[in-house]
């Protein structure tokens, strides 16, 4: 018998359009209506009007708290929660797990960024640090649920996680962009935020981003099949996905258009050129979109893209401000 919280990406509808109408309805305020805008300075950089959709000014600096809210809304208060992440999910399901009195458990790789760590414990989670790498942390999160009766959850597999992050695109659907360009990790953004403008936005191009030393979810997209790699070793640890969830790849296919892989080169001159534009010190996944502008060009038209999380890591951004790290 699967468990409770595994999804078959082959039932009817996986992303459903009214639960995402009412996750806009209930999202907590403190994640929701957060600014979009042509941002001047940055068209100019780009070559292209492109609209920016900031999502770095909340408890936990990025979206995650988006879907992490849906998700935990639905659970009962006293449950324990088990997840892995690299550092922005496990503040969201911390942040909203103390909310409703869920006690939750975040295994992360020993390599995670230690400003994200630390935020996940200030918030309250339990921290595991072990593995080499994100997804031998999730492979340590499975097994110690399984172990202890505690509730596995997935991003990137759980539905209520996907509806969430598309009241994002509930957001900048009355935009009528031309495209929208969305970092990839474990893929709940980009399914979500597709679902949603595939049906009232139809004329928007959705276009995924992977870090060309990640490019895992690029890969799946492409064959139609979730695609292991032997590594993912890029600066963009929020999008540094070695082995994709199967249930994204299967939704992936009705809710994007294309997945661009981006080079590390790229990342960093997305960091300087948000920082001397739009004014925003972002980590490597967040700038992803404005990445692959710089590194692709403009493709013509309006075309946006969501900052999706500012958890720097200590030394970038002791190079970004120009700092002493001492």
């Amino acid at each position: 018998m699967l468990a409770a919280n595994v999804y078959d990406a082959h039932m009817v509808d996986p992303l459903s359009l009214a639960q995402i109408e009412h996750a806009a309805r209930t999202l907590d305020p403190v994640f929701g209506n957060t600014p979009q805008y042509l941002d001047a300075a940055l068209s100019r950089r780009i070559g292209g009007d492109t609209v920016v959709k900031i999502e770095t000014l909340n408890p936990i600096r990025s979206f995650k708290g988006r879907g992490a809210g849906t998700l935990m809304r639905g659970l009962p208060s006293g449950e324990t929660v088990v997840c892995a992440s690299a550092g922005n999910f496990g503040q969201a399901v911390a942040y909203c797990g103390a909310a409703r009195g869920i006690a939750v458990r975040v295994f992360a790789a020993t390599d995670a960024n230690a400003a994200k760590v630390a935020r996940m414990r200030e918030l309250g989670a339990e921290v595991t640090l072990t593995g080499a790498d994100f997804d031998a942390a999730k492979d340590a999160a499975r097994t110690w649920a399984a172990e202890h009766g505690a509730r596995y959850v997935e991003d990137g597999r759980e539905p209520p996680i996907a509806e969430g992050a598309a009241t994002i695109g509930v957001e900048l659907a009355p935009l009528g962009l031309d495209a929208v360009v969305l970092p990839v990790g474990n893929g709940a953004l980009i399914t979500g935020v597709g679902r949603w403008l595939k049906e009232h936005a139809p004329r928007t191009r959705v276009i995924g981003v992977c870090a060309a030393e990640a490019p895992a979810m690029a890969a799946s997209f492409r064959a139609g099949r979730a695609v292991p790699t032997a590594s993912a070793r890029t600066m963009a640890d929020g999008i540094a996905v070695r082995e994709p969830v199967p249930e994204a790849v299967a939704w992936m296919e009705t809710t994007v258009d294309e997945i661009l892989l981006v080079g590390e080169g790229s990342l960093a001159e997305a960091l300087r050129v948000v920082r001397d534009t739009v004014g925003l010190l972002l980590e490597p996944a967040g700038a992803a979109g404005v990445a692959a502008l710089l590194q692709y060009g403009f493709p013509g038209g309006t075309v946006g893209t969501v900052l999706t999380g500012g958890n720097l890591a200590p030394g970038l951004r002791a190079e970004l401000t120009g700092a002493a790290t001492g």
